[in-house]
């Protein structure tokens, strides 16, 4: 395979290089590109046994023949260049937000929805990574039950703002209280707001949540209700979900259908941000029967594996295997 990463020195973009070499497809790789912005260009990143120099993204070398392009850059980088490599038969797995809601592009969790990527070439849309957690833990409840409703508040780690957002935590621990990146100083603290906000309130991280998981399960009847909350954690996703299902069932049988769903587990454990990061499973525990046919579970996840990276490999390894 030619395979290319754009935004190669970000965050996602090197645990793209890290899961090459974890998933062997490095082996399947005869030609890898680095691409990043020109500030990045020249520098060298080792993958396996091999160093490979940073290029500078231009229009041009989106016009070659990739087998695979990762695009990890922002919705603007996305924008710009992404149509460009379609436009030259690539298929590209897009990180970003750009494409996610374009009717004709596929989004895909592939444990959820894979069939969409057999006899598909162009532009894939990786979703957002918090809708990426719970749609996989819902996924087979969805399939079997039915879901009416849902009311899910993220606590999400600073990783989920990129490299930036860690390294605004860090100085914070040494006590640099400089905020950039953050509406206030994260340290010690929990902000009920991520991403810009909307007329509505809403703001437009819960925007995706509620749009994405009704793409995603082919189902624009779900109410989805969602608060997204930022907290001083440096990798990992932790959602409470709140979801009403058309059909009653016991917790018994909720727990089953959590775990038909690949890479999902239940766990009686109290699972937190400490134990999922570098994991490639979503986690699910503390489910509870509230009333008839309404329940609450608990879904955590390493938001740069499972919520980004991790979920464009499965999607190049499920394309593959499709087409």
């Amino acid at each position: 395979m030619k395979v290319g990463v754009v935004g190669a020195t970000g965050e996602v973009g090197r645990t793209f290089l890290k899961l090459f070499e974890e998933y062997k497809l490095i082996n399947e790789i005869s030609e890898l590109r680095l691409f990043a912005s020109e500030r990045s260009q020249g520098q060298e990143i080792k993958v396996g046994s091999k160093r490979y120099t940073v290029e500078k993204l231009q229009e041009e070398s989106m016009k070659e023949k990739f087998d695979y392009l990762f695009f990890s850059a922002g919705a603007s980088v996305s924008k710009r260049f992404a149509p460009i490599a379609q436009e030259s038969g690539n298929v590209v797995i897009d990180n970003s937000s750009q494409f996610r809601m374009d009717e004709k592009i596929p989004l895909v969790v592939p444990e959820v929805n894979a069939e969409l990527l057999k006899n598909y070439r162009g532009i894939i849309a990786n979703p957002n990574c918090s809708t990426i957690q719970m749609v996989l833990a819902l996924n087979g409840i969805h399939r079997e039950l039915g879901l009416k409703e849902i009311v899910v508040s993220t606590y999400q780690a600073v990783s989920g703002a990129g490299n930036k957002g860690i390294i605004e935590l860090l100085n914070q621990e040494k006590g640099i209280n400089e905020v950039k990146h953050f509406p206030k100083v994260i340290k010690n603290n929990v902000i009920p707001l991520i991403g810009e906000k909307k007329e509505n309130g809403l703001t437009f991280e819960e925007e995706k949540m509620i749009n994405e998981t009704r793409k995603i399960f082919s189902d624009k009847e779900i109410k989805v209700f969602p608060t997204t909350v930022r907290v001083p954690v440096l990798y990992g996703h932790s959602e409470s979900v709140f979801f009403r299902t058309k059909l009653d069932s016991s917790v018994d049988e909720i727990i089953k259908l959590v775990e038909s769903t690949p890479n999902v587990e239940y766990n009686e454990e109290k699972i937190t941000p400490i134990e999922v990061a570098g994991s490639d499973i979503t986690f699910v525990s503390r489910i509870r029967k509230i009333e008839e046919k309404t329940f609450l579970m608990w879904v955590i996840a390493d938001n740069i594996r499972v919520g980004a990276a991790t979920n464009a490999i499965r999607i190049l390894q499920k394309h593959r295997e499709l087409n």
